[in-house]
């Protein structure tokens, strides 16, 4: 058993808020009691102690849009690489990079980003896959990683034509495969979903081909309108737009999650809303990538399930946390903006999207919940509660400022150590990889 203790507590239960010196008991993968330091302790004498000596004691954070495949950009410049616009980007760089990648490139790209994750206090990820070098057992080379790093992860293989017939059909079959795996894992630690890139790469026979061959009690997980080539797509071959062709071809539903969705109109949103289909913001990367600025504030006013994702910017979600609260403020010239819309999604939505395909709550820190904790080393200047918490995490707080990560009950990382993974000796594996896949794009 482990108490992780005297530090202020913060549990996103509404019930029980706030403990101004809380601890929480784990047994196994869950929590069994939040209380004060004091009484948790004298519970549970002869157990292992984490203090949190004063910080921040929070449920660890999800992530519900990652790009593991990304992680090897770093620093690269790719030959010729001179993008005019948003497909530019994707043929020139993103999928470049891609078609390249091997399934130890991938592998260790999943293990730089899980270790960035548990550094950041993410245990709970959903990633959308690309590697079409290789695509057979990339989904299972990434589970392994995550596996041995003890981080919780929903995966999928985008499906796209953009390589051909033959790489759409593997893509699919790589998905359909790794959904069974998932389903029959009994940790609640894997989830799988029918990944797609983007409606303008698939064509109906790939979309008839993945509905075929998607088992039953999972979604798919799509970008959506990420640039307005997309949509000017969809009008031109379809005669319509990108969320009712989604809705014709059986795509929307409770369990399928929509990246992006920028250049979507008030039809578009009431059909997500009346299917409760999810959708996730990537505030940095819609910036970065000068795609435009999506409705999201009108997305959660109409109570659309809306969650915040990285796209694999970065891994901390603070910053994402962050960006969207400027991004919204700026684009809709509205100081009051986003205030209270960013961190419900992050806080309620990135977990009510989790417990859609994991079974232990997420996101919260109760009796019952899964034991995904983290300790963040914060000493506030001024008065800290349940009222104003969010405030100092936008303000104050970053991902490096996590100093412990529980995730399912193991300790990840303690005292910023990271405990799961010789770091030096992957960071070592990543940079020969690294290099290699770097050769293959430049020669």
């Amino acid at each position: 058993m482990l108490v992780i203790g005297n530090g202020t507590l913060f549990t996103r239960d509404s019930s029980n808020p706030y403990i101004e010196n809380g601890a929480v008991a784990v047994d196994g993968t869950r929590i069994v009691q939040v209380g004060t330091t004091q009484e948790v302790r004298e519970a549970y004498k002869d157990c292992e102690y984490i203090d949190a000596k004063g910080g921040v004691i929070m449920p660890a954070f999800i992530n519900t849009h990652e790009h593991i495949y990304s992680a090897f950009a770093r620093g690269l410049s790719i030959n010729g690489y001179n993008p005019q616009g948003f497909l530019d980007i994707l043929d020139g760089q993103w999928w470049t990079i891609d078609r390249k990648l091997t399934l130890a490139q991938t592998k260790y790209s999943a293990m730089d980003t899980m270790i960035a994750c548990i550094r950041n206090g993410v245990t709970t990820i959903f990633d959308h896959h690309a590697s079409f070098g290789q695509i057979d057992g990339s989904l299972f080379a990434i589970a392994d990683a995550a596996k041995e790093l003890g981080v919780r992860a929903c995966l999928c293989y985008e499906v796209s034509d953009r390589d051909g017939m033959d790489k759409a059909r593997e893509a699919v079959m790589e998905n359909a495969a790794f959904i069974r795996h998932a389903m029959q894992d009994d940790t609640d630690m894997l989830a799988g979903m029918m990944g797609m890139h983007a409606q303008f790469t698939i064509s109906d026979a790939t979309m008839e081909l993945a509905a075929a061959n998607k088992p039953d009690g999972v979604g798919y997980h799509i970008h959506v309108a990420e640039g307005i080539e997309d949509l000017h797509d969809c009008l031109k071959k379809y005669g319509k737009r990108i969320v009712d062709r989604l809705m014709d071809c059986g795509i929307l539903g409770s369990k399928t999650l929509l990246g992006h969705c920028i250049y979507i109109n008030p039809h578009e949103m009431e059909l997500i809303r009346q299917t409760d289909t999810m959708v996730v913001h990537n505030p940095e990367s819609n910036m970065g990538n000068a795609c435009g600025c999506p409705p999201t504030m009108e997305l959660v006013k109409r109570g659309i399930v809306t969650g915040l994702g990285t796209d694999g910017y970065t891994h901390d979600m603070t910053e994402s946390y962050k960006v969207a609260n400027v991004l919204h403020k700026h684009h809709l010239c509205d100081a009051n903006a986003a205030w209270g819309e960013v961190p419900k999604m992050l806080f309620e939505h990135n977990a009510q999207i989790a417990n859609r395909y994991f079974k232990a709550p997420l996101g919260v820190l109760k009796e019952g919940a899964a034991a995904d904790v983290i300790v963040v080393d914060y000493d506030p200047p001024t008065r800290l509660d349940e009222t104003n918490i969010n405030g100092h995490i936008l303000f104050g707080m970053t991902g490096r400022d996590v100093v412990t990560t529980v995730g399912n009950g193991k300790v990840l990382m303690k005292d910023r150590e990271v405990l799961v993974a010789d770091v030096k000796e992957v960071m070592v594996r990543c940079r020969e990889e690294s290099a290699k896949l770097w050769k293959s794009i430049n020669g």
